[in-house]
């Protein structure tokens, strides 16, 4: 459904240890590197991707600033234990507690996580 989607981070280092270590588990990793930026994707998928950094691309506006209107981003998990997993690894990665892994309706099992600028990042999966 989406191809892309990005984010702009105050603080690109922080926002890459969190991202690289809560969505591996996911299957994604940093498949680019930009001056101010970095691109998340699954290897070998160049679609969808993610793009995170401290800079804004040129067609984005001037009001595209970290956090401004912090986002909600839902990530796909194939199970309970990559929805665990992508729990732990955000939180040692900097990332803070949203809403610990568990049942949140009886067929949708999912964690949030608070990025270093606030965004909401959720990983779940869907059962039944």
């Amino acid at each position: 459904m989406l191809d892309h989607f990005g984010v702009v981070v105050s603080d690109r280092a922080a926002a890459r240890r969190f991202y690289e270590a809560a969505l591996a588990p996911l299957g994604l990793s940093v498949v680019e590197e930009q001056p101010e930026a970095f691109i998340l994707a699954r290897k070998g998928q160049p679609l969808p991707f993610i793009y995170i950094g401290s800079g804004r691309p040129t067609f984005w506006t001037d009001a595209s600033t970290p956090s401004a209107s912090p986002a909600h981003y839902g990530f796909s998990a194939p199970d309970r234990a990559t929805v665990e997993d992508f729990y732990k690894a955000g939180l040692a990665a900097g990332g803070r507690d949203n809403g610990a892994p568990g049942l949140r309706r009886p067929d949708y099992y999912g964690a949030y996580l608070l990025d270093p600028d606030g965004n909401n990042i959720e990983a779940g999966v869907r059962e039944g």
